[in-house]
């Protein structure tokens, strides 16, 4: 049995492996030549920073668009599930402080923020299902508009039968199978 290789301690150690799956997933990023990534990279070390702790919590990072005006990268979790070491979360700072009972150690919120992540919104998570499937056995939070928060909600997504279904629960829950994507522009 092959034995997993060792986590990367800092971000430069990470770019051989960034490099391999970039170029192993060419149809997210066409015509993008992995020396203009690697470059911002090293241009933007303290944001590189973000993606190592994507990479460390199991998020699988990739780039999977450009922005045309200014070359800024938009890196994102493309492991096929939730990033497990970004599970049993409920939603956000607030939520957890708010449970009477067995709160959990973090919040999607906080533990994106602390990362310097954004959660994806409605729109980005389709966006990335278009390159997927991903979450078919797990469930991802994703932002959720204030007002939704504001009753108690949050909103979290998933892709069964074919489709991205996106639902709503208490802010304060939260399961074993169900984490957060995050995305960073660099």
């Amino acid at each position: 049995m092959p034995t997993k290789p060792p986590a990367p301690a800092s971000w430069p150690d990470a770019l051989p492996l960034w490099q391999q799956r970039f170029e192993r997933h060419a149809q997210r990023h066409p015509g993008l030549p992995w020396a203009v990534v690697a470059a911002r990279l090293q241009q933007q070390s303290a944001a590189a920073h973000s993606l190592l702790q994507m990479e460390l919590t199991g998020g699988e990072p990739d780039v999977i668009q450009v922005d045309a005006t200014t070359g800024a990268c938009w890196w994102v979790d493309c492991a096929p599930e939730s990033p497990a070491g970004r599970r049993s979360l409920c939603f956000s700072k607030a939520a957890r402080l708010a449970r009477k009972e067995y709160p959990p150690a973090n919040s999607a919120e906080e533990m994106a923020a602390a990362m310097g992540l954004a959660l994806l919104n409605e729109e980005q998570y389709r966006c990335l299902q278009v390159l997927g499937p991903f979450d078919q056995k797990t469930s991802s939070w994703i932002a959720t508009p204030p007002d939704i928060q504001a009753l108690g909600g949050a909103l979290f997504a998933d892709w069964r039968y074919g489709h991205v279904f996106v639902y709503h629960n208490g802010a304060q829950s939260y399961y074993a199978a169900r984490g957060f994507r995050g995305g960073i522009w660099i």
